[in-house]
């Protein structure tokens, strides 16, 4: 097979394991490619990818890249001197960066893409999710998985294609949706921006990407989201509609009210009010419910269908997700790692908890904190008591000066009670020791605090097994 002006027939990728390379992988194996790649460790992801039939290695090694391969994909998480990547220089193998192979794969399809510096993958998922509800088979490529290993793609036999569009390295310039959301503008990604200027820039280069005709759905709420509206009002090819709880919104809030776990959300949406139920806490989910809603009529999708379709959405992995109770506590996943993110997440959980917030945060990223360990800190103040582990790298060298004590420092001048805990392996002991019947634990981050859940819980479960 061939995609556009990639040829994705056999294609290698580097990172196989990765949110976004794997769904891409998915779709292809299941289109029929020869997929293969490698990832640094084996994982439930690279496991459901084998199902599939792709040849997956475990390390990095030149060899490999199987003879006849296509091309090799990339992200821009890999390095210049990764051995695959030296190899398909060496051999000749056309290097396809991963937003390349999306919007292949978009290439035919009714595209909806998702932009935004936070929700992106809730959004895509509610749509993902009320679209297939609704039998019109999307195929999509999300950035987290719904429920399973493996399920943060889908290769659908309908016209309509939904995905993230990743702002961070500029790749969703690639894209050429039908219908955009951008659901907020924010100052992120300090490694490939400079400025709130080039954020702005980069932002209008992507609703420039949007077919004529097309339509552009953006928060009428959010600061930058306002400001980007007021300087694409020249685009006269475009439709725009804001959505929020602004009086000028486009498609209005009229309330969201929290009912534990799920809220209530009324929108005047074409001058009726349209009542529905997210099954997610906060105020953040039910917006970004409600710009999946008016993205989806863009589409043609009638609106009091749509609502109601959205109502069977129930998370993804990472967004709050709910990994257990034990000992009368239950312990809540959490993928934020920005301020904004942070903050959202813990005024929802505020609102669901009968007890007391523990909160164990990773921060990402040593320049994401040198930039904003002080609003970070800020966030952290909304819990009862916070434990600040080590700054995760991912895909960074350290920065001299560069720890996770400036966030517990602008914590405690925010009043916050929070502690470091710089082993690791320590961190589900002390949180279980802390928590007593009725609190709520969320573990916070984009690293490996995921991995702290069901450690948490077996302390706890020891703990009440003892009392």
């Amino acid at each position: 097979m061939n995609d556009a002006a990639h040829d994705l027939h056999a294609p290698h990728f580097i990172g196989i394991g990765g949110a976004g390379m794997s769904g891409l992988a998915k779709i292809l194996a299941v289109r029929g490619a020869k997929v293969s790649g490698s990832d640094s460790k084996e994982s439930e992801t690279v496991l459901a990818l084998k199902a599939l039939g792709a040849d997956v290695h475990v390390g990095h090694a030149a060899e490999n890249v199987p003879a006849g391969t296509s091309s090799v994909v990339i992200s821009s998480a890999i390095r210049a001197d990764n051995p695959e990547l030296a190899a398909a220089h060496e051999r000749g193998i056309p290097v396809v960066h991963r937003s390349d192979a999306l919007a292949a794969l978009m290439g035919g399809r009714r595209a909806l893409a998702v932009a935004g510096t936070h929700g992106k993958t809730t959004t895509t998922s509610m749509l993902a999710v009320s679209l297939a509800e609704l039998g019109l088979e999307p195929s999509y490529a999300i950035g987290g998985d719904l429920d399973a290993p493996g399920s943060n793609a889908h290769h659908g036999v309908g016209e309509i294609f939904v995905a993230e569009a990743d702002e961070s390295d500029r790749s969703f310039h690639k894209y050429a949706p039908e219908v955009a959301i951008i659901l907020n503008v924010e100052l992120d990604h300090h490694a490939n921006y400079a400025s709130m200027d080039e954020i702005y820039e980069s932002f209008e280069t992507f609703v420039a990407r949007i077919v004529p005709g097309g339509t552009l759905v953006i928060s009428a709420d959010q600061a930058g989201a306002r400001e980007l509206t007021s300087r694409l009002r020249d685009r006269h090819a475009l439709r725009i509609v804001t959505v929020g709880a602004a009086e000028d919104a486009d498609v209005r809030v009229v309330s969201v009210t929290a009912r534990g776990m799920t809220s209530e959300v009324t929108v005047l949406f074409g001058g009726e009010e349209l009542t529905f139920t997210v099954s997610v806490p906060g105020r953040h989910y039910a917006h970004n419910a409600v710009a999946a809603l008016a993205a989806g009529a863009a589409l043609g999708v009638p609106a009091t269908e749509l609502a109601k379709a959205l109502g069977s959405y129930t998370g993804v992995r990472r967004r709050l997700q709910l990994k257990g109770e034990a000992g009368g506590v239950q312990v809540i996943d959490s993928y934020a790692h920005h301020p904004t993110e942070m903050t959202a997440d813990l005024e929802a959980i505020r609102e669901a908890a009968d007890g007391r917030v523990l909160v164990v945060f990773q921060p990402h990223l040593f320049s994401r904190t040198q930039q904003l360990a002080e609003e970070m800190g800020q966030a952290l103040a909304l819990a009862d008591a916070s434990v600040v582990l080590d700054i995760y790298p991912a895909r960074e060298d350290p920065i001299p000066g560069v720890t996770s004590e400036l966030i517990i420092d602008a914590a405690q001048r925010a009043g916050a009670d929070v502690r470091a805990e710089h082993a690791f392996a320590a961190a589900p002991a002390l949180l279980a020791g802390l928590a007593r019947p009725g609190d709520l634990v969320l573990t916070m981050g984009a690293g490996d605090v995921t991995n702290l859940g069901p450690e948490i819980l077996e302390h706890l479960s020891n703990v009440a097994t003892k009392a």
